[in-house]
């Protein structure tokens, strides 16, 4: 049995209503998940979109996926990044902390060794914008929970390939 990989697959369309409904229909009709899903405008003078995908499943579940998302109409190009090579994948968070004492100092501690920056403060909370990779926010985000995680909003990731290749 093949194992399951995580894929982080750019599909680029034309920006018309529908499209992202479509894509994501696509997914759950066929029982595939998506771990995160971004979108947005990438060419307004030809009215093309981006959507990132990060889904995970067997070789032959991705080969899938991926056949099916160029013949949706209006797909223009689907790349699986993670199979191709070299690409940069960020992510941004928001993280709320709640606290007094020495786990207010802990937290911000924290924070400055993983480069998060403080963009809201109140006497009793912090919150946090952190951006990189899934695993360096998910390490963050699981620090803070004893710390007094109150709450946490993510973007999802967004990915472009390396090299001077347009998408």
């Amino acid at each position: 049995m093949s194992a399951i990989e995580k894929h982080t697959i750019a599909v680029l369309v034309d920006n018309e209503p529908g499209i992202l409904a479509r894509v994501v229909g696509l997914f759950s009709g066929r029982g595939y998940n998506i771990e995160s899903l971004t979108v947005t405008e990438t060419d307004r003078a030809n009215s093309l979109s981006r959507i990132t995908v990060v889904t995970s499943g067997t070789p032959m579940i991705v080969e899938q996926i991926k056949a099916q998302l160029s013949r949706l109409v209006p797909v223009h190009a689907v790349r699986d990044l993670s199979a191709e090579g070299p690409h940069v994948e960020r992510e941004l968070a928001l993280i709320k902390v709640a606290g007094t004492g020495e786990k207010r100092i802990e937290s911000l501690r924290l924070a400055d060794i993983f480069r998060a920056r403080v963009i809201d403060s109140t006497i009793e909370s912090f919150v946090f914008e952190m951006t990189g990779s899934t695993e360096k926010l998910n390490a963050f985000i699981n620090l803070m929970v004893p710390l007094g995680l109150v709450d946490v909003s993510r973007t999802g990731v967004v990915a472009i390939s390396r090299g001077a290749a347009r998408f």
